[in-house]
């Protein structure tokens, strides 16, 4: 039997027909974004250098050299070495290693265990989404960076459990967006009539509340990837996240502040390497913002 030609007042052919000039306008806005174009190549340059360490790295990170201490940026050590001789610029490269796992962890953490409760808690209501809100509540008055320190310090010092630390600490966020996003869009009239003509929960949730949620919750999880980023940086610096002797940039900046007079240059570009991934991960998500925004047509 021949199939009949979609109508072009079918609300699938239209949303078939929409879907790629909609991505093609929405591509559009974020290449005329200078800012968001610089905040992705920042990400994109940082991104290669952790892949590319073991080939582009000038030393060995851990190799140590007494003859070598503290020694200003030369040729032989673009951006000098540290107290115990190591090449700084080594160590910034495999560095960008654990900030960016930190970083992309931690967030998957977050999304993963976030925005599936927070669909519930928008979806269900009632007492699912008092359970679940007031949970989230609870965990968002503890101020981010608070309440990361206190769960790697009873987890203990390693960059898994910083990660896991920040992912927990993150999480609350992914909740609440997601349920105020599934609370708007379950009551569109698509989402109405699926559930008119038998469609499960599940289903329900999958195919019609979380394509609605997902744009959101790739602009916020950019923009917390930057934090996650100063966190690990944090821990590590407290002596929290990755360990001695291997590389971190917080971990860096935590011995340079007793050379801060003698050797500025472990201090300075260890700084820079957080600032410049801080940056780039935050007008990336500034421009994804902007190009995601629904408003726009």
């Amino acid at each position: 039997m021949a199939t009949t030609p979609a109508s072009p007042l079918d609300p699938d052919a239209r949303a078939a027909a929409v879907a790629p000039r909609r991505r093609w306008r929405r591509l559009a806005r974020f290449v005329r974004n200078r800012a968001a174009v610089a905040g992705a190549l920042i990400v994109l340059v940082t991104i290669a250098v952790a892949l590319l360490a073991p080939w582009i790295s000038p030393a060995d990170p851990l190799q140590t050299s007494f003859m070598d201490v503290r020694e200003a940026p030369s040729a032989a050590h673009w951006f000098g070495t540290d107290e115990l001789g190591r090449d700084v610029l080594s160590r910034l490269i495999w560095g960008a290693r654990a900030s960016l796992l930190a970083g992309v962890v931690s967030v998957g953490i977050a999304v993963i265990v976030g925005v599936p409760l927070g669909l519930m808690a928008g979806y269900f209501g009632r007492l699912v989404d008092g359970v679940i809100s007031r949970l989230a509540d609870a965990l968002l008055s503890i101020p981010f960076l608070i309440l990361a320190i206190a769960l790697a310090a009873f987890l203990g010092p390693s960059l898994a459990n910083a990660m896991a630390a920040i992912g927990i600490s993150a999480m609350p966020r992914f909740v609440r967006l997601a349920r105020g996003q599934a609370i708007a869009v379950k009551a569109e009239d698509y989402v109405e009539g699926a559930r008119a003509i038998g469609l499960g929960h599940f289903p329900i949730i999958v195919r019609y509340i979380l394509p609605n949620v997902l744009p959101p919750i790739i602009v916020q999880a950019s923009l917390t990837v930057a934090m996650a980023i100063i966190a690990e940086a944090s821990l590590s610096f407290l002596g929290l996240g990755q360990l001695p002797p291997a590389p971190s940039w917080g971990s860096m900046l935590n011995t340079a502040k007793d050379f801060v007079s003698q050797a500025p240059w472990m201090s300075i570009f260890p700084g820079i390497a957080i600032f410049l991934a801080v940056l780039g991960f935050n007008l990336l998500g500034d421009g994804l913002r902007d190009a995601l925004d629904p408003r726009e047509t």
